[in-house]
Order: C-alpha cells, then sequence, then structure tokens
C-alpha cells in the first residue's frame, strides 16, 4: 500500500484513492470514473502506477461540490 507523502506544506501532500474518497466522501469507484472522465487528473507512482491525489486539487474540488468560494 502507497502511504501518504507528506511534505511541510499540506498543499503538496499526496493522498491515495482510498484517502482522497474519504475526504471528498465518495466512493473509490467516483474517483475512478472521474478520472476517466477528466475531472480529476492523479499522479501515478513511477513503479506501481498506484493514482495518487494532490490534496489542494481534492480541496478545491471539494470546495465546488459544497459550493463553497
Amino acid at each position: 500500500m502507497v502511504s501518504r507523502v507528506e511534505t511541510s506544506d499540506p498543499r503538496h501532500e499526496l493522498l491515495t484513492i482510498a484517502e482522497a474518497a474519504k475526504f471528498l466522501e465518495v466512493s473509490v469507484s467516483t474517483l475512478r470514473n472521474w478520472d476517466k472522465g477528466g475531472k480529476l487528473k492523479p499522479t501515478r507512482h513511477p513503479i506501481n502506477g498506484y493514482r495518487l491525489y494532490n490534496y489542494s486539487e481534492l480541496l478545491a474540488l471539494k470546495q465546488r461540490i459544497k459550493g463553497i468560494s
């Protein structure tokens, strides 16, 4: 399992697909569908190809979903 990559700046933190789904309060399947539809563009782990999501991009998406500007 990929561990979350933490930095001193949370805007550059990377989350796994399970962590991102929990953060956005959606299912992992929903995230995969959003990836296929181009709504999200995850970074891929260079060795295993797992999806990794940038925290700041997820936060911006969550704010749009919740209608917060």
